[in-house]
């Protein structure tokens, strides 16, 4: 069969020849070598300078985690990772499938992945947003100014529902990386591995903020402005449908005061998108009211509000929300006294807790509790889409490496046992 390779060139190519010169390229880099530090701040900087790129907030956000000074701090955070002992060196080939309604996911996976020397192959949906397109464009336009090596490292791809070509790739890839949910990972682990290989898989999950009512009250009216637009940032770049948007609020406080928070933060949230002049497609309403009221049947739902535009829908439940979901700005609701009654109810499933108003001990303490039975990721509001190298429980720039034994001089032998 044919894929179509989308970078570095725009053809069509036999799978065969594309799982060849995947096999015959260059040996991986150095990991943060100069070559891959060049590129990728060359790469951010034409996306910041991109007109078209410019209307969309999430590529300036990738390119502002690309730059330079980003890059030299992951460096430093890699070089801590070094023993004396050890060598780390690049994993080989990394085959990325990267999920179709996140535009900017296959650019972090890809970097992570690059920096750590490795080559990559990365399949594409033919299914792609115009953010996807503006990027492949300024990529294969930085790779034809870039190092012979880096030019030669990454392969990005599209073909259709083929076992064949997901089955060869895989069989030739050293690190296999599936993101897309729970489906995907099902399908695409038909494909077997060869048997030196790993896999980093992405599957369904969900995300929640907590906020501490008492100490929102304490905020003035900026303080609740400012925070609104974190937290609409957080749910709505992606329609809330990436696995690190909040798609239920936990107010953590007495009744009295959570009903007085929540007034005066849904208030500001909506204020907020009138002022971003944020409108939801007909579609995206349809969706919502169709499953606010599927949820309201299902699920012991005691409140159902809405503001006057539609693009805030709340459901107030004590069963926490469920993994499907409509996105559109749809948040379940629910209050707890303490951030410890959450170790419960929250599930394997849950990924970032998004935070306001808690310190570092209290959350140190309901990682403790959690016990890596949910939550991987603890962050402030506002931040629940950066991306970095610690994502779903795992150190990627850890898991993208290989680490080589070396012992200087034998020391004194154990004797044998037996």
């Amino acid at each position: 069969m044919e894929v179509e390779i989308l970078v570095p060139e725009l053809r069509s190519a036999p799978l065969a020849e594309v799982v060849s010169r995947l096999a015959a390229a260059p040996p991986p880099l150095v990991p943060f070598s100069d070559p891959i530090l060049d590129f990728c701040a060359g790469f951010s900087q034409a996306i910041f300078r991109d007109r078209e790129a410019s209307r969309y907030p999430e590529l300036a956000a990738l390119a502002f985690w690309m730059r330079r000074a980003e890059l030299v701090r992951l460096r430093g955070e890699f070089e801590k990772m070094a023993r004396s002992d050890t060598v780390a060196v690049p994993r080989g080939l990394v085959f990325h499938i990267p999920p179709a309604n996140v535009d900017t996911i296959f650019v972090y996976s890809w970097l992570l992945a690059a920096l750590a020397g490795n080559r990559n192959a990365i399949r594409m949906s033919s299914r792609r947003a115009p953010q996807s397109d503006i990027l492949l464009r300024l990529w294969r336009e930085a790779l034809a100014a870039a190092a012979p090596e880096m030019a030669q490292s990454t392969v990005v791809l599209s073909y259709g529902h083929s076992d064949e070509a997901t089955r060869a790739l895989s069989l030739a890839c050293d690190v296999r990386v599936i993101w897309g949910g729970d489906r995907t990972v099902d399908t695409i682990r038909a494909a077997p591995l060869a048997p030196h290989a790993r896999e980093l898989t992405f599957p369904d999950r969900a995300s929640l903020a907590a906020i501490h009512a008492g100490r929102y009250c304490e905020l003035d009216e900026a303080g609740r402005a400012k925070l609104a637009g974190r937290f609409f940032n957080d749910a709505y770049w992606f329609d809330q449908m990436a696995c690190s948007s909040p798609r239920l609020v936990v107010w953590v406080g007495d009744a009295e005061t959570v009903a007085r928070a929540a007034d005066a933060f849904w208030d500001a949230l909506a204020a907020c998108i009138r002022r971003n002049r944020f409108e939801s497609p007909a579609a995206v309403h349809m969706r919502k009211l169709v499953f606010s009221c599927q949820a309201i049947v299902d699920l012991p739902v005691s409140d159902y509000r809405r503001d006057p535009e539609a693009t805030v829908l709340r459901l107030e439940s004590p069963a926490f929300e469920p993994r499907e979901h409509s996105g559109g700005g749809l948040f379940f609701t629910a209050r707890v006294d303490g951030l410890k009654d959450l170790v419960p109810v929250l599930k394997r499933h849950h990924q970032t807790l998004t935070h306001f108003g808690f310190d570092l001990p209290e959350l140190r303490d309901l990682a403790a509790r959690f016990g890596g039975r949910a939550v991987d990721r603890m962050v402030p509001v506002g931040q629940a889409l950066q991306f970095g190298r610690f994502w779903d429980g795992y150190d990627l720039l850890h898991e993208f490496c290989r680490f080589t034994y070396c012992e200087s001089q034998a020391g004194e032998m154990a004797p044998p046992r037996g």
